[in-house]
Order: structure tokens, then sequence, then C-alpha cells
């Protein structure tokens, strides 16, 4: 099981180019190319943001409590496993533990990362979800795709593009950072190429 294992980090967090009100928490495959957006709410966005922007709020929020508890109680996470995706939803769990024992919670996503982001917990997925979900970024030296970068209307139909031309657009798309964008791309050239 530990083969299929992956290891990922936070990269960051942007505003969501696709979904209104929402943001794309990017994590990133840890030594290779491949990068996962996922869909946070705002509240979530924020509870990530701060501690990525290593802001410290003059109450503690939520996660920090949870985190101070589980210190006072001797209890440590010892890492988050984003362990499904379905119906475009990512799942996770809490791998924790303490002297005599150790249990899994379910998470969502968004929370597991934020309390991984206040403990140093590592963060691993599986490498089916890693290629379902992810894509590659490609070298800077291999991009060259900047003279044909046009904007496409939001309300263009992917299904009726050919795989060459969603594989420039899914190119211009990870150039721009667009990531929500990038992965629904993909997810067409996929289903084509099956």
């Amino acid at each position: 099981m530990n083969e299929d294992r992956v290891k990922l980090r936070v990269m960051g967090i942007t505003y969501s180019q696709v979904q209104q009100g929402a943001y794309a928490l990017v994590l990133e495959q840890v030594g290779g190319p491949y990068r996962i957006p996922v869909v946070v709410g705002v509240a979530e966005a924020q509870a990530i943001a701060v501690r990525l922007e290593k802001i410290v709020p003059p109450r503690p929020m939520t996660h920090d409590v949870l985190v101070s508890m589980a210190h006072g109680f001797g209890i440590s996470l010892d890492e988050v496993f984003i362990y499904k995706f379905e119906e475009g939803v990512f799942h996770a769990e809490l791998h924790f533990s303490s002297d005599d024992r150790s249990i899994e919670i379910d998470s969502r996503t968004s929370d597991a990362i934020a309390l991984s982001l206040r403990t140093g917990a590592p963060i691993y997925t599986t490498r089916e979800i890693l290629e379902q979900t992810g894509f590659v970024v490609p070298d800077a030296e291999g991009g060259g795709t900047a003279e044909t970068a046009e904007e496409e209307p939001m309300e263009l139909r992917l299904d009726k593009l050919a795989v060459p031309e969603l594989k420039k657009m899914l190119a211009r798309c990870v150039e721009r950072e667009e990531y929500e964008r990038a992965a629904e791309i993909k997810a067409v050239i996929d289903r084509k190429l099956k």
C-alpha cells in the first residue's frame, strides 16, 4: 500500500476561475510533476490562507483550538490521507495517535489540510487519485504556447474540441495557473482518450 501512496504539499490557494465565491487549494506532488486543485469555500480558504501567510489572529481560530486541545490531551496528528475522489469531492482521513492507541477520523479535505498546516503532519493520496484528478505542469523550457494564448470564452463546449486543441488549452491554463479550468480540460481529454 505504501508504494501506492504519494506525498503532497500545499502549493497555495487562489480564487476560483470557474466557480464564483470559491477558491482553489492547489496541492503538488512532492518530487513529481502533478498538481491537484481542490475547490474550497471562503471560510475554509481563510483558515488555510491565515496559516500559509503566517498571520496570527487576535483570537484562536477553530482549527487552532482543535490542535491545542489535541496537544493538551497528548494526541498527535500523524498524517492526512486523501483516500477517495467521488462525484467531484475529495474525501480525507485524519490519522491520530496517542501513547496507547491510533484512530482514523473522516474529515473534509479542506479541514484536514488546515490541521496539517498547523501541525506539520504530512499529506498523502493514492497514485490513482493523483492521476485521475491531477494535471502535469510542463517544464518552463517545453511550454512555448504564449504566442497562441488567446482567451477562450467560458461557454466554449470543451467536448466539441479535438484532443490536440484541448491539450493546447490545458498548457495555457497551467501556464496562467488557472488550475480548476485545467482540471476540467484534463477530465474531458481523459474521457476522449478512453
